[in-house]
């Protein structure tokens, strides 16, 4: 098997700030972004196409992406009106899902996101209830009320992966996520991330992050949760901040393991489960050689283990658990026995699995026939391994959608109390 060589380029080290320099920039960066919105009055028209729907908790959803957080909401939403046995066997066949899924307590009406792909994705899987804006969110001056946002700011600086520096500005997509909140008023958000912010700038980041968000009138918590917790065949640690409106009497409690080695938990999800029956038809994977940076570490798992976290690349994507384990050499240094039969890459619809989509799903590629099928598929890929595990996802949004069945109801009733003592004078 030919084997690319080439490796990639060194990142700076990250400067050692002080605390107090870290606060210093990120108050300086906050500034910044704050003096680049407001920019276009034409969202105002938009705005007026919202389509409410009063017995409902109305959602927006930030930074969509192909909508893995909204779905998971969504299929929450649905368990907690009808139950959660019918809500998962309907979630199998797209025509049953579709006849019931608008009795979910959850109602998106707006999302925004800018990679045209994934909003072709996003618009082939949901409802056409829900206002698509494709435009930079440090552009959009007005967002409309809701009673919950959701969304995962992109967070390339925060990754332990990359350069983790305190200074890029890739990392504030968070201050326009909050000026969101204070313009929607929401009673309820939640936001995910990567595991690196919880230690970036010595954990000032988190800090400050949980602070920003608390200023806006909320009372926020933040927590590290592994997706194989909760039924998704994958080692995936993301970070989830919840806000709740100070006031509503609301008290959120993230969602307790459902899957462990632990007596009374249901065993952990694996790649036999998961993938098993699609070896002989798995569908499009992407094709190459093997940099020898995905090649410093293992990138095969055995059908028994929940696969490595899904990448937001088809390149980066792990290997099949069929044919030879990997073998270690040297320090950073692995290498593959067989040809690429024995040791593709897991397919578009394998990861789909991974990350709990149903089979249903659809990922646009963006249908431009005249680049290659790898780059075609790389935007499956990255829609694929940029989003929620939908099973994970669930499990945050089923006390929240409990609560708001409950809220509604409430709402209701005083709606109703109101109109009863009006037509009394």
């Amino acid at each position: 098997m030919k084997l690319n060589e080439r490796g990639r380029g060194k990142f700076k080290p990250a400067p050692n700030y002080s605390i107090g320099e870290v606060k210093n920039i990120l108050l300086e960066r906050i500034a910044e972004e704050s003096s680049r919105i407001f920019e276009d009055d034409s969202d105002i028209e938009l705005m007026s196409e919202i389509k409410y729907q009063k017995d409902k908790f109305n959602m927006i959803s930030l930074f969509s992406g192909c909508g893995g957080l909204d779905l998971g909401f969504e299929l929450a939403g649905l368990s907690a009106v009808m139950g959660e046995e019918q809500a998962l066997e309907a979630f199998k066949d797209k025509d049953k899902y579709n006849e019931v899924r608008a009795k979910s307590i959850f109602h998106t009406v707006y999302t925004n996101d800018m990679f045209k792909e994934a909003n072709e994705s996003y618009r082939l899987n949901f409802l056409d209830t829900a206002l698509q804006h494709e435009k930079d969110i440090r552009k959009v001056k007005y967002f409309p009320k809701a009673d919950i946002i959701v969304g995962g700011f992109p967070c390339p600086g925060f990754s332990e992966a990359g350069p983790r520096l305190v200074d890029d500005e890739r990392n504030f997509l968070y201050i326009h996520f909050i000026r969101s909140i204070i313009q929607a008023q929401p009673e309820i958000f939640v936001a995910e991330n990567v595991k690196g912010m919880l230690t970036l700038g010595k954990g000032e980041v988190i800090k400050q992050i949980s602070e920003d968000f608390a200023s806006a009138g909320y009372d926020v918590q933040y927590k590290l949760l592994n997706s194989k917790d909760y039924g998704v065949p994958q080692l995936r640690e993301r970070v989830f901040i919840v806000g709740v409106k100070k006031g509503i009497g609301f008290n959120y409690k993230f969602p307790d393991p459902t899957h462990g080695e632990k007596k009374g938990l249901i065993p952990y999800n694996t790649l036999r489960e998961a993938i098993y029956d699609l070896r002989k038809d798995p569908g499009p994977y992407f094709k190459g050689s093997y940099s020898t940076i995905y090649l410093s570490r293992n990138r095969k798992k055995t059908w028994e283990d929940q696969s490595f976290t899904i990448q937001a690349s088809g390149r980066q994507a792990p290997l099949h658990p069929d044919g030879p384990a990997m073998e270690k050499i040297g320090k950073d240094e692995w290498v593959l026995s067989g040809g690429e039969e024995k040791n593709r890459r897991l397919s578009v619809k394998e990861i789909a699995r991974i990350q709990t989509f149903p089979d249903w799903f659809e990922f646009s590629d963006g249908g431009n026939m005249k680049v290659s099928v790898n780059n075609r598929l790389d935007k499956q890929y990255k829609q694929i391994g940029n989003a929620v595990p939908v099973l994970l996802a669930k499990a945050v949004a089923e006390p929240i959608a409990k609560w708001a069945v409950k809220r509604i109801k409430l709402r209701k009733e005083s709606e109703e109390k109101g109109h009863l003592q009006m037509s009394l004078f």
